[in-house]
């Protein structure tokens, strides 16, 4: 009999490339996917894996395994999903992966009471990028993702996979109070083309998100300073380093120091979503997952009203 956590446990090898990658994702050892391997290996009398250099690949036999042992274990979780759901029994684990604002300012607030109401269903949560947290739910290392799409920033979903919308959340550009521009109503990307920005990295979707606004203006933003994390540009805001666009979800209170003030031409907005394989609609699990996410848009999550510069 085939094991299927071994066989889960080379899936996510194929997936993320190496066995320190798959246990990372799977919350296991190395060590211990090695021996899932390796059981898997015995109980099917070939062998899965490969070494190239000093990683490792499938054979063709583990490539053969994986293709049809992946559409044995979809249907396994339709089954198990089914079986909740004639029970009416919201329990299991459910393994979440979202962005970082999303987990402080949407999943942290949102999950306590359903864990108290259903005692069985345990979580688990993952920081994790956007493009990150779509693969591994469509290979299933994670159940239940949560991702951001900015405007027309194109954000692939694989076609197993099925988006449920969230909430909508809005930008606004943070500022030290003491700017001139800081008590405008709102203000457009040519107001800011001589400002210097604290940013994301480049390549990353907010930094994406930053170029994408200038559209129209024959420039791009000056980047001043780079920092991964919004907490950070808020404090080099605040030490008059620069301006930041920010986003309401997950943003830490400004102070009597910072504004924020709303952008328009264009409005920097983007669409909060979770992503699951269509295999757990099923799932009373998710269904309550969702039903909370879902909710907790219309609680007051938001950092500031739309309108006016005065920040939270």
């Amino acid at each position: 009999m085939i094991d299927l956590v071994a066989l889960d446990a080379l899936r996510a090898v194929d997936s993320r490339g190496s066995v320190v990658a798959a246990a990372d994702a799977l919350g296991f050892t190395p060590s211990a996917v090695s021996q899932q391997i390796k059981r898997l290996e015995k109980q099917t009398g070939v062998a899965l894996l490969e070494r190239v250099g000093r990683g490792v690949m499938l054979t063709r036999h583990g490539r053969h395994l994986v293709e049809h042992g992946s559409r044995l274990l979809v249907s396994l979780e339709e089954l198990q999903s089914g079986l909740h759901q004639q029970a009416g029994t919201v329990a299991g684990h459910v393994r979440l992966a979202a962005f970082s604002t999303a987990l402080r300012g949407l999943v942290g607030p949102a999950l306590p009471p359903v864990l108290r109401a259903h005692p069985d269903l345990r979580v688990t949560l993952t920081e994790r990028e956007p493009w990150d947290t779509i693969g591994l739910v469509a290979t299933g290392q994670a159940d239940l993702g949560v991702v951001h799409s900015y405007g027309d920033i194109p954000l692939p979903v694989p076609g197993h996979l099925t988006r449920t919308h969230l909430a909508r959340d809005i930008a606004e550009v943070i500022m030290h109070r003491d700017h001139p521009l800081a008590g405008r109503a709102v203000l457009t990307p040519r107001d800011l083309a001589d400002e210097g920005w604290i940013a994301t990295d480049e390549g990353t979707i907010c930094r994406q998100w930053l170029n994408r606004m200038y559209d129209g203006t024959g420039r791009l933003p000056r980047i001043a300073h780079v920092s991964m994390e919004f907490e950070t540009h808020l404090e080099l805001v605040r030490a008059g380093l620069g301006i930041a666009l920010i986003p309401r979800l997950g943003r830490a209170p400004l102070g009597a120091d910072l504004a924020a003030v709303p952008v328009t031409d264009p409005p920097p907005g983007r669409e909060i979503i979770a992503l699951h394989r269509t295999s757990m609609t099923d799932s009373p699990a998710l269904a309550v997952l969702l039903t909370v996410l879902t909710a907790a848009d219309g609680a007051g999550r938001s950092a500031a009203p739309l309108t006016g510069a005065a920040g939270t």
